[in-house]
């Protein structure tokens, strides 16, 4: 008898190794990472310490990734844990977050955040829609409404 050996067949995993990543998960973090990136960037200047706090909001994101799954938005829940992690860390660095006024109106910073990812990030409104987890026509409602109300502070 003879035994057949199949050199490209990876050895199975030891009990050391870390737990395969979900394909889904891999590839929702490979669609987003950069443009996550990209806002991190403008709250937190230092490249390396945004590149960490995007990492961090992924790992919070795997660790309710099945829920997430399960909800009727997932990239928009993706998306609020982001921009929790992006607020709390420049909370903690004492970094101005330009958001000192978002309670004066509903949304307000939610409507800041897509200023920036249009305006300063450069993205159009279908990418901000999938970024953040709507549809188009709600973004580009809520810009022309941010651009309407910030003309003057912008």
């Amino acid at each position: 008898m003879t035994q057949r050996h199949d050199s490209t067949a990876e050895p199975p995993p030891g009990p050391d190794d870390p737990p395969a990543v979900p394909l889904e998960f891999a590839a929702f973090c490979e669609l987003h990472r950069p443009r996550y990136l990209s806002y991190a960037r403008v709250w937190l200047p230092d490249p390396d310490r945004a590149a960490l706090v995007v990492q961090q909001a992924f790992a919070e994101i795997a660790v309710h990734w099945r829920a997430l799954l399960g909800s009727s938005n997932p990239t928009a829940h993706a998306w609020q844990i982001l921009r929790g992690t992006v607020g709390e860390h420049t909370r903690q660095t004492g970094l101005p977050t330009g958001r000192s006024g978002a309670q004066d109106r509903p949304g307000h910073a939610a409507d800041d955040d897509l200023a920036i990812l249009h305006y300063v990030v450069g993205l159009a409104a279908p990418e901000i829609a999938d970024v953040i987890g709507t549809d188009t026509a709600s973004v580009a409602g809520r810009l022309r409404r941010t651009m309407l109300h910030e003309a003057s502070g912008w």
